[in-house]
């Protein structure tokens, strides 16, 4: 709790202090009203100041101004203790709101703590600490064990484990060494780093998460729009309507020759009013839209606004790019079949072979047999464009390639039967088998389509530039129902129109991708979703939404999570309406006195909010 907070809490005990007291006095006529003044005034004075102020704007039908006249008029009905009741339990219900948006506030402001105050720049054998922004591209900074990474860049010297559970949401932390690029916003918790900039501070991944996070609350769902509009014109016309309340039925009774009964009627106009009041759906409906922007940022996913919220929780196709994506985008050794000796030779010879190449391919082989490898084994390397290396190893003759590397060499090779990259092997003149090497499919990848479909997702589709036999295969793993393979990014966007066009207007399209060459198909669907975009400048702009690593299951909880908020929104405001009309109905008839208005009024208010703030718990969704 805040010192405002405190404070308010102090104003509520001393007013309620004084009513308790105040009413067991035996005590009448304007003793009991000058009394009564103390904790009306103490409970209600920045009310009335705000009220007053509205009408000076020319902004007056707000909820300080139905509590101003309410609490007023009650009071010079006589109903001191109602009067200020009303103001007490109002002000309960502010400070349970406040507290609320400060509890959801907390997990944006632990997202924010990112933000570096230095960086420390190396200058005749000291180090300087000196604003980020002031850093230029190029420029060598020192980030010593417990500092974050002020600026995105290349180690250049020293090894360590970074923490990027402010960015991720993951407690899993990541090792660091030279050649390998970092960001800003991770933590350095082991050794000291040098680190070569690459890009000036503004335009650093932390700078572009927090610009995003900040400007989430400017970008408002439909439900927020509705709830503004709606308060625009409900607010005047209830004041109307309880205005009319106080002065027709006197008037039609004084004309019928009956008692006009003024103050029972403008008794029951107040109370109209009290209950009427929209605190409930105006302060909770964008709280749980906050609140839900909040915990998700917690759990490493960062959604530019609460539209885009919306829109997701009403997503029925799910569309995924292949690279990157679903699979790990790195080759990897996944089978050597027809060997006609032991696999681990078959490897040698072929990373040996292969050692002096930079190819993706080349570095699948060398990384899959893991030992040092002696180029002084190897001679006579000769590459052959488009079909492979040949060369000698051990003085033995060894060939790695493709078919039409055999075919070069007038030998017969066997076709591989599973989807992936077949590379042969011919050595000393025969042929010795062939590795499969393939994309590996993610850990949680196929349970991530399991649990969208279990979630109500219609159609899972994969996009891709693959050839058809591997995206095939990697769709039938994983259990997505459509697939379309060896397309150009011109042509997923294609895909993705046709896509949109077969389905109905209220069901939402997401697609899925690794932002980096994935920025038009992001754009184009209803709903961009970036995963695996910690560092990425293409997936932070063109997404609506931004899964800070890897973990397709992301996807899952991303959905769960604005489906929960746009469920609770819902709730609230049925809840709300719902109880506003039954009270005003009994109000009008003169059946509901103030302390029913006060549960309208407050108690509706706090149950929204307290409703509300259950979106900032995910941990379990």
């Amino acid at each position: 709790m805040n010192k405002k907070q405190k404070k308010v809490l102090i104003r509520i005990i001393a007013a309620a202090f004084f009513v308790v007291v105040f009413s067991m006095l035996p005590v009448d006529g304007y003793l009991k009203f000058g009394l009564f003044m103390i904790p009306y005034f103490v409970i209600s004075y920045d009310i009335l100041k705000k009220a007053i102020k509205g009408i000076r704007n020319r902004q007056v039908f707000d909820e300080n101004f139905l509590m101003a006249v309410a609490t007023v008029g009650a009071i010079l009905l006589g109903d001191y203790k109602e009067g200020v009741a009303v103001m007490l339990f109002y002000q309960i219900g502010e400070l349970f709101q406040s507290y609320a948006v400060g509890k959801s506030r907390k997990n944006i402001s632990e997202l924010m703590d990112i933000r570096p105050d230095y960086a420390n720049i190396e200058r005749e054998g000291h180090l300087e600490k000196v604003d980020p922004d002031e850093v230029e591209i190029g420029s060598m900074i020192v980030v010593q064990p417990g500092e974050k990474i002020p600026i995105d860049g290349v180690v250049t010297e020293g090894r360590t484990t970074l923490n990027t559970s402010a960015l991720t949401g993951e407690s899993l932390p990541r090792d660091a060494e030279p050649g390998d690029e970092v960001i800003s916003g991770c933590i350095n918790m082991t050794g000291v780093l040098k680190i070569r900039t690459t890009k000036e501070f503004g335009e650093s991944a932390v700078s572009k998460i927090l610009d995003l996070v900040e400007n989430s609350s400017s970008k408002k769902s439909k439900s927020e729009n509705f709830i503004s509009k709606f308060a625009r014109y409900y607010t005047p016309a209830v004041c109307c309507s309880a205005l009319a309340l106080a002065v027709l039925p006197p008037l039609a009774r004084l004309f019928l020759g009956a008692s006009p009964q003024w103050g029972d009627w403008v008794y029951r106009a107040l109370t109209f009013l009290v209950i009427s009041c929209p605190c409930a759906l105006v302060i909770s409906i964008p709280l749980s839209f906050f609140a839900g922007i909040g915990g998700a940022s917690h759990a490493g996913i960062l959604v530019k606004g609460s539209n885009y919220l919306e829109t997701l929780a009403r997503t029925k196709y799910v569309v995924f790019d292949k690279t990157g994506t679903l699979t790990r985008g790195i080759f990897e050794v996944s089978g050597i079949h027809h060997n006609t000796m032991e696999q681990e030779k078959i490897l040698e010879f072929a990373a040996l072979t292969e050692s002096f190449s930079s190819h993706p391919i080349s570095r699948s082989l060398k990384q899959a047999y893991g030992k040092d490898l002696d180029s002084s084994r190897v001679s006579d390397v000769e590459e052959l464009a488009g079909k492979g290396v040949t060369a000698k190893v051990d003085g033995i003759s060894v060939a790695v390639g493709n078919t039409r590397l055999m075919e070069y060499l007038n030998l017969s090779c066997k076709e591989c039967h599973q989807a992936g990259t077949v590379v042969h092997v011919a050595i000393d003149g025969a042929y010795a088998g062939h590795i499969l090497i393939s994309d590996a499919v993610k850990a949680n990848s196929e349970e991530a389509i399991r649990q969208l479909k279990k979630s109500g997702i219609k159609k899972t589709v994969m996009l891709t530039g693959d050839a058809d036999r591997a995206a095939q295969q990697v769709a039938a793993d994983l259990g997505v129902d459509m697939v379309y393979s060896e397309l150009l990014p011109a042509d997923k966007v294609t895909k993705v129109e046709e896509l949109l066009n077969s389905k109905s207007d209220k069901e939402k399209l997401a697609f899925v991708g690794d932002g980096i060459n994935d920025a038009p198909v992001l754009s184009r669907a209803d709903i961009g979703i970036a995963m695996g975009a910690l560092g990425s400048d293409a997936a932070i702009e063109a997404a609506d939404i931004v899964l800070m690593d890897d973990d397709p299951l992301k996807i899952v909880k991303a959905i769960r999570i604005a489906r929960k908020c746009l469920r609770i929104v819902y709730e609230n405001i049925y809840f709300a309406i719902g109880i506003k009309v039954i009270c005003l109905i009994l109000g009008a008839l003169g059946i509901a006195n103030m302390w029913v208005a006060i549960f309208a009024d407050v108690g509706v208010m706090v149950i929204a909010v307290l409703n509300a703030i259950r979106t900032l718990f995910v941990k379990k969704l």
